[in-house]
């Protein structure tokens, strides 16, 4: 058994390889607009793919209804929840794995180089000259808009089960500013879920998307080192895992600035994994764990422990903070008090 797991580890990077094919050759995308179970050779032919290569495509497909990303029946390949999630006209969280696999094999092999490396601070910027991850991003307006795509389909899915699980967290406040809101994917759904919050998307002059601007989302463009808008509320989803202690805090800090001192209830709302959380399980636990090596290796950034948010909280000049009982996978709610 143990030399089975061990095989197992060392080739399991091919699984998300698999995804990755499944999302470029729209793979979902075909068996759900053929309305019913899909035959190999018509999914082959859909794509398509010279006949000589069916047999490779079985085996793919083989591995993915194992791992129940598509079901199998006597007609032929269904989805399942796993892949509904990567269709097109859903979360499309097909962007999502062409971005989480975008790093070459060639640029995880500095890896071990950098670990014996004092000049480079990642893994990214030893494979890349010296470039931090956000630089190359900004040259390369490709590979910025595959990790912007990436991070909307991954909002679309934790937004929507933010909104439906955590109603109360948006109760008594009036306006919002998400932080690093990016492409709006956030706001939009939070806004269609309460019509009478006011929300604004603040990012980058070069990110945001100002064909946004309506009756109930507003459109910003700035540095969030800088200042942010006034509102009575901030979210910060799944920004600050991309930074250091050291800059979390002057995030936080600008976030407390913005927070209208008018009102009685103003907080900043924090979505982020908690590494430690009590309620995790095996899979849970494995799947932070990659997440964190990943940030580590490619931007300098981490995952947290409770110990770890508390002191970034307390440290940035907040009286109190709440972390709510998980509702959600992988991540968590923390709320911050002036």
């Amino acid at each position: 058994m143990e030399l089975t797991g061990f095989i197992h580890q060392s080739i399991s990077f091919m699984s998300s390889w698999a995804l990755r094919f499944v999302a470029e050759l729209e793979i979902a995308n075909h068996i759900k607009a053929y309305g019913g179970p899909m035959p190999l050779h018509e999914l082959a032919r859909s794509i398509p793919i010279p006949p000589g290569k069916d047999l490779t495509l079985e085996s793919l497909m083989g591995l993915l209804v194992h791992q129940r990303v598509f079901a199998k029946c006597e007609g032929g390949y269904q989805l399942t929840p796993i892949s509904e999630i990567m269709l097109s006209e859903g979360a499309n969280m097909g962007a999502f794995v062409r971005f989480a696999t975008e790093p070459s094999p060639e640029q995880l092999l500095f890896t071990s180089k950098w670990f014996k490396d004092t000049g480079k601070s990642t893994v990214f910027e030893l494979a890349h000259n010296g470039k931090q991850a956000w630089e190359v991003m900004k040259e390369k307006p490709e590979l910025g808009n595959l990790f912007n795509d990436a991070m909307s389909s991954l909002s679309k899915e934790f937004v929507r089960i933010l909104v439906a699980r955590y109603p109360e967290i948006f109760e008594g406040i009036n306006n919002l500013v998400d932080v690093g809101g990016g492409t709006g994917s956030t706001v939009k759904i939070i806004a269609d879920s309460f019509p009478d919050l006011r929300c604004t998307v603040f990012d980058l002059p070069h990110v945001i998307d100002n064909s946004l601007n309506n009756d109930s989302i507003s459109v910003v463009g700035g540095d969030m080192f800088d200042k942010i808008p006034l509102a009575d509320a901030i979210l910060l989803k799944t920004v600050l895992h991309d930074w250091s202690d050291e800059d979390c805090v002057r995030i936080l800090k600008k976030c407390k600035e913005a927070i209208d001192s008018t009102i009685n209830k103003g907080k900043v709302i924090v979505v982020e994994m908690v590494l430690d959380a009590e309620t995790d399980d095996s899979k849970e636990t494995e799947t932070k764990l990659i997440y964190n090596l990943s940030l580590l290796f490619f931007f300098g950034s981490k995952e947290r422990t409770k110990k770890e948010w508390h002191d970034l909280i307390l440290g940035a000049g907040y009286s109190d903070y709440k972390i709510y009982p998980a509702r959600m996978p992988l991540y968590s709610v923390i709320e911050l008090y002036p």
